[in-house]
């Protein structure tokens, strides 16, 4: 967390996740470009700057496939959470890969175009009416452009500017861009070359995340259809039992309006708040308990236990629930209170934990 916006907020999880990025990418590309003739011979052999334009090109469509990976899998295994936290920095890194694969392009084949590389490369093809030879180059910027604004437009600062339903609808995007790189590559790469190895690549790769997306919308689905036991009596709705609350985590509950509310035990007592982190909608239920505060497990925004607020400087604010013990069964309230509304913990008796 941030009281004031600064560039990046460097600590040593960022910087140890962001130089096994850059030392991942640089090995792909020295290793693509060492073992590409061999993996593709071709007469006459390939030369240097071919290979480096695919291996830019084929290292951020691996990149765009991790990134848009990360949020299933966290879903689906707690293990991977550390991987989502910066995954900003991820994208990031995937655009600059993009751009240098577009650099690479106008450097080499519109390098001496009598016309300025940026307009050779969009009148290169025009051969629009039919499928095979279809022009791919199009699909490739729209998908750039979409990165370029999805990287410009990650820091906090425009995501308070733009509010987070905005951000998260620009930034839902870059699934449109996915499939955009997806059209580059089918009509471009894979028409023009009989090797089958990127061909494979690409479909593993696809298969691989729609799976993993439809895996967790399973997942996710099934727990919404738990809802809680109306047979208290209204306005209360048993949630749990007490013991089904280990210290310091939450159970999330899903309501019928399809609300989700963490419910957090901390020090011998119990507090409900809103499931979403004001800061991104992260998954405060998957958070834990730091310092005595709620702590979301994306990018570590806390607030108070007693009332959703963020300690000072900061002015987040969550909306709280009232709970109810009735021996050891947890009884909660299904109407929020206002953000920031302070609603005392309930002990937990002897009788009930």
């Amino acid at each position: 967390m941030s009281a004031n916006y600064k560039p990046v907020i460097w600590n040593r999880s960022k910087q140890v996740y962001d130089a096994i990025l850059l030392a991942g990418v640089i090995g792909y590309i020295l290793i693509y470009t060492r073992l590409g003739p061999f993996l593709q011979p071709a007469i006459p052999p390939l030369d240097e700057q071919t290979l480096a334009m695919q291996a830019f090109g084929s290292c951020a469509f691996i990149l765009l496939t991790l990134v848009l990976s990360i949020g299933p899998l966290a879903r689906l295994d707690p293990r991977f959470l550390p991987l989502l936290y910066n995954r900003r920095h991820f994208g990031v890194l995937t655009c600059a890969v993009a751009a240098a694969h577009g650099a690479k392009v106008l450097g080499w084949y519109f390098a001496f175009s009598s016309i300025p590389p940026t307009l050779a490369v969009l009148a290169a093809d025009t051969s629009y009416g039919q499928l095979h030879g279809f022009p791919f180059i199009p699909f490739g910027i729209a998908a750039f452009v979409i990165l370029l604004v999805l990287a410009a437009t990650s820091h906090d600062f425009w995501l308070a500017f733009l509010t987070p339903p905005v951000w998260k609808a620009l930034h839902m995007t870059v699934y449109l861009a996915y499939a955009l790189i997806i059209l580059h590559v089918a009509l471009g790469y894979l028409q023009a070359t009989a090797n089958p190895i990127f061909a494979i690549v690409v479909t593993l790769s696809c298969g691989s995340l729609v799976g993993l997306h439809l895996a967790a919308g399973l997942r996710e689905r099934t727990r919404d259809f738990a809802r809680p036991d109306p047979a208290a009596q209204a306005p209360w709705v048993v949630v749990a039992t007490v013991d089904a609350i280990a210290e310091g985590r939450a159970i999330v509950v899903s309501l019928n309006d399809a609300e989700r509310v963490a419910i957090f035990r901390h020090a011998g007592r119990l507090s409900a708040v809103t499931n979403l982190c004001a800061h991104q909608n992260g998954p405060l239920g998957e958070g834990r308990i730091v310092d005595g505060c709620i702590t979301c497990p994306w990018h570590g925004y806390q607030y108070r236990f007693e009332d959703g607020c963020a300690p000072a400087p900061y002015k987040e604010r969550l909306a709280t629930y009232r709970l109810l013990l009735d021996g050891r069964r947890v009884l909660l309230d299904p109407h929020p209170n206002p953000p920031g509304t302070s609603v005392e913990p309930i002990p937990i008796t002897e009788s009930a934990g």
